[in-house]
């Protein structure tokens, strides 16, 4: 029961933010929890004996979203990201250098010191600027996707899968599952954008469901990995009955840069 209500309050939020938030109010939200998924992140990675700062990757990931959103209303390319993006890389280079003593593995500190500025900033930020430049209908068309794609997965693969698709990072993780969650959620994306992405013909919604849901499930398939390396069920129990924000977000994390290029590059009508 616990775990049913959890979910419906979570479903519930994301649609009032997604849909109704005004655009200020759904940045700070999307701050908010890149912030909460760095701090889990970070408790992974000192899981795994790596102490490394929550703050310097907290911020520099918080600092390349936001970018995204003066960038949302041109949609090309910005400068600022770039700049962000670079000194972001050489204060985390540099502070990890300077707290390092000898001990421990420093390329591993380094690197995942950095990696939220990839992992969670760009990834949050694209969902930003899709929301802010094309409307919530468009960025919640990705997030049905992936939720229906991730519930296909799980009955397909209970009711069909015998063949593993990552045994070392997911051992109950099925091919036939992805098969189901690739059908399903390619054509959740080709149906409802018919609404929702209008200008885009029906072939063209395929793909880039399909694109979406491969993207996702190497989304989901990447945090696992993250967990059992450090040995660890979820990213956190901050949801009851759902684990931690990035247990929730994991597979957007993936699809939300595809769909924001595909939106931003190929598809120019």
């Amino acid at each position: 029961m616990t775990r049913v209500l959890s979910g419906a309050v979570l479903l519930a939020f994301a649609i009032a933010v997604v849909w109704f938030a005004p655009a200020a109010l759904f940045v700070v939200v999307a701050e908010a929890l890149l912030v909460l998924a760095c701090r889990e992140y970070v408790g992974l990675v000192h899981a795994r004996g790596l102490q490394i700062s929550f703050v310097l990757p907290a911020v520099t990931a918080a600092l390349v979203c936001a970018t995204f959103t003066q960038m949302a209303s041109a949609w090309q390319p910005s400068l600022s990201l770039d700049v962000v993006l670079l000194v972001s890389f050489l204060v985390i280079a540099v502070h990890t250098m300077y707290r390092w003593s000898g001990e421990g593995d420093a390329i591993a500190s380094a690197s995942s010191a950095a990696l939220p500025l990839l992992y969670l900033g760009i990834p949050v930020g694209s969902m930003v600027a899709i929301r802010e430049q094309r409307g919530p209908q468009v960025l919640f068309l990705m997030m049905l996707t992936v939720v229906v794609s991730d519930s296909a997965q799980y009955y397909s693969g209970r009711a069909f899968g015998k063949h593993h698709l990552a045994s070392a990072i997911s051992p109950k993780k099925t091919i036939e599952g992805a098969v189901g969650g690739l059908v399903f959620g390619a054509l959740v994306l080709a149906g409802v954008g018919v609404w929702w992405l209008p200008a885009v013909p029906v072939v063209d919604r395929l793909v880039i469901g399909i694109l979406i849901v491969i993207a996702g499930i190497a989304g989901d398939l990447f945090e696992s990995m993250l967990k059992r390396s450090a040995g660890v069920k979820d990213s956190s129990a901050l949801i009851p009955g759902h684990g931690g924000i990035l247990d929730r977000i994991d597979a957007l994390l993936f699809a939300a840069p595809v769909y924001y290029i595909v939106l931003k590059y190929v598809e120019v009508r």
